[in-house]
């Protein structure tokens, strides 16, 4: 596992604005809470009811406005594939839902990836730079064949095979990057210092995103930083916590800074990795019907803990650490957390297409709903931003050493 350099970096891509934090092989998600049901729906399916949106009415003036656009739109026309989907996702946004989705096929796959915690890219972050109008290289993954290529971080990327990319969007950047295993993508990088470009090749091939990172801090503390919650991240919290009680552990500190959340069935597990015998979360959707997740307790952490959270601890991370604090298990440490106390499905759609749509609401054990709200910290403690990028200082993080030490 990585060392402490991304809890030395984190903070400084919040303040500043330059780190979109997107992994080089496809565009980070934000806040959200994903469990999937792959229920298929047919879609021939459709009703003239009045009672429906969709109806024989409905349906005649979606041909007209096809045949008023065709006839008189003066700027380049997009393909039929392309419109239909804006019908699909206009309904869909009509909810005033910024967590329910329309997924074309092509996109629900991109999902399915993200959700896995495995692309197929180089093992990079990507962030942009608007000073100069493109996007530079970030972090750079141990064994990645960014790092294998010599690539470093801060790398200004002038073209992605031979296109170049000023004033692109980061997406577009990374679209660009991204592409199958096995495939070979040419950047040309502009390096700090130097006046002459360079053309570096990489092999994109699967990259399982790093998701935990793992220190033994001195007294016997182990930090564990969770940066968001996919499939992958349940074996890296269970191989973090093995080396930790390997290193004979006294405190554990538990960062859930800015991490906005993620898979919920992946959560769970990470729960039960330290929470004692009982319900972790529960969920109701709109008839009322109640699903309760629970643990057995047989993994319940023995030693103190302290949880760094702040604004941008969202969906998953507040379902730990809500469980966390209703168990007094750790000593939440920072701000108020983001506040997202709902649950998104995926509904998959025969032709492959899917809708992700807001299904139900969780509580916390003791039966609290933080949507809206957020969780407060047993602890109050602004980040001193300013100390932490002059001097590498996180108050936060010495805050959380000193209870663990000392007990107060």
């Amino acid at each position: 596992m990585k060392a402490m350099s991304d809890k030395r970096k984190f903070i400084s891509g919040l303040i500043t604005g330059l780190f979109l934090a997107v992994i080089i092989v496809g565009a980070t998600y934000a806040a959200r809470e994903a469990t999937v049901v792959w229920k298929q729906h047919n879609a021939a399916e459709t009703s003239e009811s009045g009672e429906e949106a969709v109806n024989a009415k409905t349906m005649q003036k979606l041909q007209l406005i096809e045949t008023i656009i065709k006839e008189n739109y003066a700027l380049d026309m997009v393909d039929e594939q392309t419109l239909e989907n804006g019908i699909y996702q206009g309904m869909v946004s009509s909810l005033n839902d910024p967590y329910s989705e329309y997924f074309s096929a092509e996109e629900m796959q991109e999902q399915k990836d993200k959700m896995d915690g495995v692309y197929y890219g180089i093992g990079a972050y990507v962030k942009y730079d608007e000073e100069v109008g493109f996007a530079r290289l970030g972090e750079i993954f141990e064994a990645s064949p960014a790092q294998e290529c010599g690539l470093q971080e801060g790398d200004l990327i002038v073209k992605v095979d031979g296109q170049y990319t000023r004033d692109m969007s980061l997406d577009e950047v990374v679209s660009l990057i991204k592409g199958e295993e096995g495939t070979t993508v040419t950047l040309t990088i502009l390096r700090e210092g130097e006046t002459e470009m360079r053309e570096v090749e990489a092999e994109r091939r699967e990259v399982p995103k790093q998701t935990v990172t793992y220190e033994m801090l001195d007294d016997g503390i182990a930090y564990i930083r969770i940066s968001e919650f996919d499939k992958v991240t349940v074996e890296q919290f269970t191989d973090a916590m093995a080396m930790a009680k390997g290193s004979e552990m006294l405190g554990l500190i538990l960062d859930l800074r800015d991490n906005p959340g993620g898979n919920l069935s992946a959560v769970i597990d990470v729960a039960r990795k330290i929470l004692p015998k009982g319900l972790v979360v529960y969920t109701e959707d709109k008839a009322g019907n109640r699903q309760d997740y629970s643990c057995d307790g047989e993994n319940e952490l023995t030693v103190p803990m302290v949880v760094l959270v702040n604004g941008g601890s969202a969906s998953a991370s507040e379902v730990l650490a809500g469980a966390i604090k209703d168990y007094g298990k750790g000593r939440l440490l920072g701000t108020t957390t983001f506040g997202k106390g709902i649950v998104q499905k995926y509904l998959a759609i025969s032709d492959g297409s899917a809708v992700k749509l807001t299904t139900s609401k969780y509580y916390t054990p003791k039966g609290n709903n933080i949507h809206g709200i957020g969780i407060e910290p047993d602890e109050k403690l602004e980040m001193d931003y300013e100390r932490y990028l002059e001097e590498g200082y996180d108050n936060q993080l010495e805050r959380a050493k000193e209870i663990l030490v000392t007990g107060e």
